[in-house]
């Protein structure tokens, strides 16, 4: 089909899926990279047996609703929203603040605050501007990972379970999961993930703090794993949580980027800092990978004026964060201490979540815990059921333990 033909039909079939031509120009098809980014999605999709668009909601199965599943099913009121991670305490004052000056002049198209968020990040972290790349969260950027490292035949290697956004589409475009079992303590098991690795394989992601777990590596240890493997293989490291971290700066791998490691740093102001609903994310990586990352998403061009001049106001502001850190710990440990009255065991968190075993099975728990007005998730792996409890206000958490005492 030519690229004339393609822009002129009023409807596409993609992926089995019929869609518009606004609904494509509004998933980044024709924004990431013009035509050239729909042909080289079309032929990965005429190349490989693929059964959905990898730019569709994911489905994880019927082990573990999403977090957008939860929320469809849920009632309109929540006591509390314990199922999707956020952060209940933000965006900051000084990000709300920005957002109300940036209506004025949100008519124009936001470059110059762009250049502006950049800078301060390679400032922050001491990388280069071109090592830095936008998006609307770190979603964008894990799905454009997802295509740009798959092939047919390949495979892409996780930790299991662990986030699974990035390896979930891969598999829509023909990639094979090889999932990694975590270790005794519930951690990534990297000498594991290394032997795993052969001539097929097309990318490791490595989640840290993990997802659902809320463990962390050893940091030693993964910076050595990713100078020795990144030779062979591309690594993915999505520090989505990190700012939850004593030490997100001792933690982070972005100091690997400037020795030349092939790898890719994602972050996100969607945890700490309150930016869910906003969306805006960013990668930390090599300019050769971020110009094969931006064929297969729009970047910049989805982020808005608003949320721009809100996450300029935001970074790193040190008081809001550090207060927001402090009122998650405090909830944190009122969750830690209602589940040890309650007699159940869970897995110490370095993020903004706790995930324990329940004696039940995991939607029936669910269901009953949404009933009494509080929204959490379940997971199935180590032959056991599983509860994720996002940390909200104290509140939230209050709520969340009465209605957890009249089921467990």
């Amino acid at each position: 089909m030519s690229g004339k033909k393609l822009f002129n039909n009023q409807k596409y079939i993609l992926m089995g899926n019929t869609i518009s031509r606004r609904q494509l120009l509004r998933r980044g098809a024709l924004l990431a990279g013009g035509l050239p980014f729909a042909g080289s999605l079309l032929n990965k999709v005429q190349a490989s047996p693929l059964i959905s668009n990898p730019m569709s909601p994911l489905v994880h199965g019927a082990e573990a609703w999403t977090e957008k599943d939860i929320a469809l099913n849920a009632p309109v009121t929540l006591k509390a929203r314990l199922f999707a991670n956020e952060n209940p305490f933000g965006p900051s004052d000084k990000a709300k603040k920005a957002i109300l000056e940036a209506l004025p002049t949100s008519y124009q198209y936001p470059f110059m605050y762009l250049r502006d968020l950049t800078q301060k990040i390679a400032d922050f972290e001491k990388v280069k501007e071109e090592n830095v790349m936008m998006a609307a969260g770190s979603t964008p950027l894990l799905m454009a990972a997802a295509l740009a490292y798959s092939k047919p035949g390949g495979n892409i290697i996780t930790g299991d379970p662990s986030y699974e956004d990035l390896p979930s589409r891969a598999t829509r475009v023909g990639e094979k999961w090889v999932k990694v079992p975590l270790t005794a303590d519930f951690k990534l098991d990297l000498e594991a993930m290394e032997k795993a690795i052969d001539d097929n394989t097309g990318l490791i992601y490595i989640c840290n703090p993990n997802n659902p777990t809320a463990t962390v590596v050893d940091t030693a240890k993964l910076k050595a794993f990713c100078e020795r493997v990144s030779k062979k293989v591309p690594i993915f490291v999505d520090e989505a949580y990190i700012d939850y971290l004593d030490d997100p700066q001792g933690t982070t791998l972005i100091p690997l980027v400037n020795a030349g490691a092939n790898i890719i740093v994602a972050r996100t102001f969607s945890k700490l800092y309150g930016f869910a609903g906003l969306r805006i994310g960013y990668v930390v990586t090599q300019p050769e990978i971020i110009k094969k990352l931006s064929v297969y998403t729009e970047g910049f061009m989805s982020i808005s004026a608003t949320t721009l001049q809100a996450a300029i106001a935001a970074y790193q502001d040190r008081e809001y964060l550090d207060a927001a850190l402090k009122k998650t710990i405090a909830s944190k440990n009122f969750l830690y201490e209602t589940l040890k009255k309650e007699g159940y065991t869970y897995v110490p968190s370095s993020a903004n979540f706790v995930l324990f075993p329940i004696k039940m099975e995991g939607k029936q728990f669910t269901d009953e815990m949404m009933k009494r007005g509080v929204g959490v998730r379940f997971w199935k792996f180590d032959n056991k059921e599983w509860c994720r409890v996002s940390v909200g206000r104290m509140d939230e958490m209050e709520a969340f333990a009465t209605a957890f005492k009249e089921i467990s």
